[in-house]
């Protein structure tokens, strides 16, 4: 048996919900779907033999992984590293005031997200580089088995691309990750494999059509 990690966004915020920046400075809580979303999970997937799980510090996924670690009585390993990028000035505001307010800036970033950081804020490089910190220490833990890794859409993605060879300057456009959605990669001999991405399979009709992000 090898080791496979499964990548959970957290579920719906009010910030996920109406497609606004939201990321490490905003610690908002989950809306009532997101704990929806979170109890969802936890009910598909409480059977899964899990070796640990690991969360970012922030309150959505903390209430995210909640639900599980409860029935399952699994510790939750918090990792600062896992946590959002940092959208510096950009924090709680939606893309169009971005874009308005800090054109130029909006524009590199979206053109290449990996050298480019939002004003004030973190480049993807920089995100891959402290993520992928967790990603080792859980392979250095575990030589096999199922951990969950609780954490953000930017996040998520960019671990995804750094894994799968993929630039991370291309994880805004490469990889989907909605609310609630979880990936699976296998570590194989040949190298990471992915499994499942972004699959919201646990989720019922209603909370995988709910407006967001």
């Amino acid at each position: 048996m090898s080791l496979r990690l499964y990548f959970l966004r957290h579920g719906q915020t009010a910030f996920s919900r109406d497609n606004a920046f939201c990321g490490a400075g905003l610690n908002p809580e989950l809306t009532e779907d997101g704990q929806a979303m979170a109890q969802c999970f936890a009910n598909a997937y409480q059977t899964t033999p899990w070796r640990a799980v690991y969360a970012s510090p922030l309150r959505r996924t903390i209430a995210t992984a909640k639900p599980l670690c409860d029935a399952i009585g699994a510790k939750m390993e918090l990792r600062e590293d896992l946590m959002e990028i940092r959208y510096g000035k950009w924090e709680g505001k939606s893309v169009e005031a971005v874009n308005r307010e800090f054109h130029d800036d909006y524009i590199r970033w979206s053109a290449d997200p990996a050298w480019n950081g939002p004003t004030e804020g973190e480049p993807s490089v920089v995100i891959a580089r402290r993520a992928l910190q967790v990603v080792e220490e859980i392979k250095q833990r575990f030589e096999d088995g199922n951990v969950l890794v609780v954490s953000h859409k930017a996040t998520i993605r960019i671990i995804l691309c750094s894994l799968l060879g993929i630039d991370v300057g291309r994880f805004r456009y490469r990889l989907a990750c909605p609310v609630g959605s979880v990936s699976q990669v296998e570590f194989t001999p040949e190298g990471p494999l992915l499994h499942n991405l972004a699959d919201r399979a646990h989720l019922d009709a209603r909370l995988r059509s709910s407006r967001g992000t």
